[in-house]
């Protein structure tokens, strides 16, 4: 049936955009996080932006302020579980968006401070989760050799000698304990703060990294929690990006590190599928912040178009500022329900796929990058200066593109999926 109106009103719109009407605790939870964005994650943000890296980690910094303010919101995934999942989804999107908005680093930050101690939850494990409680974590998985993020997972390509590369963290695996030695890459987020990670490599069992017959070309892993000050752990020097500058990121080296065996999240036989399972958890979040970074840039623009003056009249008032808003505003929606699609998918689906979320990951960056890229236009000369925020988000959203898997890597292995979905039956009639 048609809804039939009597008048043509202004649409119903909210803080994300064409929204179905919210109920009374999504709205809650809405406001409470926004707030926290506005007062806390933008205003710190930006002052993080302008220190050197070291001076952002270093004790009484304002990053700390954000990361404990923000555990003080009481916003645990447990928590979510408990709404019926379509809602729980709304709002793990809402959350998302929210956090990016107020600032892309510290919303990484954040996340990624909480992987360990999601994962320990995960496989209920209680002493890793007293472990993990109230610590800073990291999600150590990058290698310097090791390529992109998720390119070695169902990887077709082989390298050089045949065979997948080993990486650089390497652990051998015994009865009762683990002993990890090598270096991460440099783009651990949080890597030069935390105290806590939930780490991945290839893992020796006693009969080498290769498994054997038709997976002799593929490494063993191992998926594991490590308490960051067991003794041969160091760091490298906290990184200097152009963007994200109030994400700490930073190698961490382990020299004959021994972890108790029972620390391991994922041995031999389960690894693949809970480093497959994690990527696509990191990717849904990737996705809802970066829908409120672009989110934040198109709300700059339209700010923008109402109070500054050209040829006379307002920007907004020229024909092309309307068109330029309608396309940012347009790709801004297109990104949101993107994002909660791949999420919802990964959340619900019986059979989910991290290279689902990564399509997904590609394409709310892209979009988050075109949003901004617009805007940035749109303030002209002032748009390069350090007054404005806009050239913060342009940074910010730039490194998107690369983190938490290269975007044309990520397309390719979507590429590579689709020709097994062929092969396996999917669009044959």
């Amino acid at each position: 049936m048609i809804r039939l109106k009597e008048n043509v009103e202004l649409p119903s719109v909210g803080l994300t955009g064409f929204e179905t009407p919210l109920s009374e605790e999504e709205s809650a939870i809405q406001g409470t996080v926004h707030r926290f964005a506005r007062e806390v994650l933008r205003p710190i943000g930006r002052e993080l932006d302008r220190m050197t890296p070291e001076e952002v980690i270093a004790p009484g910094s304002p990053y700390w302020t954000a990361i404990v303010e923000s555990a003080k919101l009481g916003l645990d995934p447990q928590l979510i579980a408990e709404f019926p999942p379509e809602v729980g989804i709304r709002i793990e999107s809402i959350i998302g968006e929210e956090l990016g908005w107020g600032d892309a680093g510290l919303a990484i930050s954040i996340g990624a401070a909480t992987m360990p101690m999601m994962m320990a939850q995960s496989v209920g494990n209680q002493e890793l989760i007293e472990m993990c409680a109230g610590k800073v974590g990291c999600w150590m998985n990058t290698q310097p050799d090791r390529g992109s993020d998720a390119a070695i997972l169902y990887r077709q390509e082989l390298g050089m000698g045949g065979k997948q590369p080993v990486g650089n963290v390497t652990a051998k695996v015994g009865a009762d304990e683990i002993v990890i030695n090598g270096q991460s890459s440099a783009w651990v987020s949080n890597g030069a703060v935390a105290q806590v990670a939930l780490a991945y490599m290839a893992a020796d069992y006693g009969d080498g990294f290769f498994g054997t017959g038709e997976h002799s070309m593929f490494t063993n892993g191992i998926g594991v929690i490590i308490p960051l000050d067991l003794p041969g752990i160091s760091r490298g020097k906290p990184l200097d990006k152009i963007g994200q500058r109030s994400l700490p990121q930073g190698e961490i080296y382990c020299d004959n590190v021994k972890v108790p065996k029972r620390f391991a999240i994922a041995l031999k036989d389960d690894y693949l599928g809970n480093l497959a399972s994690t990527w696509s958890y990191a990717g849904t979040h990737m996705c809802q912040t970066f829908v409120g970074v672009a989110r934040s840039a198109f709300e700059l623009a339209l700010d923008y178009g109402h109070q500054r003056k050209q040829g006379g009249a307002l920007l907004m008032d020229h024909q092309m500022t309307h068109l330029r808003i309608g396309e940012m505003l347009r790709r801004l929606e297109m990104a949101r329900a993107i994002a909660r699609r791949a999420l919802a998918y990964s959340r619900l689906s019986p059979s989910s796929h991290p290279y689902a979320t990564a399509q997904a990951k590609v394409s709310v960056t892209e979009e988050a990058m075109k949003i901004t890229h617009e805007a940035f236009q749109l303030f002209g000369g002032n748009g390069t200066t350090r007054e404005f925020p806009i050239e913060k988000i342009f940074r910010d959203v730039r490194s998107a593109l690369i983190e938490d898997g290269e975007n044309y890597i990520l397309t390719s292995r979507l590429g590579v999926l689709a020709g097994e979905l062929y092969q396996n039956g999917w669009t044959k009639e």
